[in-house]
């Protein structure tokens, strides 16, 4: 199981995003979280397949349609930091 931190940029706050992605994360059957942060970007952290991960980040790239997503960082996110069992929106 792989863990992933992804920070989303652009106008993703406002724009039901943390919503979206937490349908999508469910639906892939990945936990973790999403939340806002004060810069206005979106920070989702997810763990689970390699595979749903992957089909995670194509869904960050475009995000819902009132959303404008100018780019998206990922990164490792360390294993010895605790998730949930489920999928959250901060």
């Amino acid at each position: 199981m792989a863990a992933k931190r992804f920070l989303v940029h652009g106008r993703v706050q406002g724009v039901g995003f943390r919503w979206f992605v937490g349908r999508k994360a469910e639906a892939l059957r990945l936990r973790g979280f999403a939340r806002n942060l004060r810069d206005g970007s979106v920070e989702v952290v997810a763990a689970g397949p390699e595979s749903a991960l992957h089909e995670l980040a194509q869904v960050l790239a475009r995000g819902p349609a009132m959303a404008r997503v100018e780019r998206v960082d990922a990164s490792e996110f360390p294993h010895e930091e605790t998730l949930s069992n489920n999928f959250e929106i901060r």
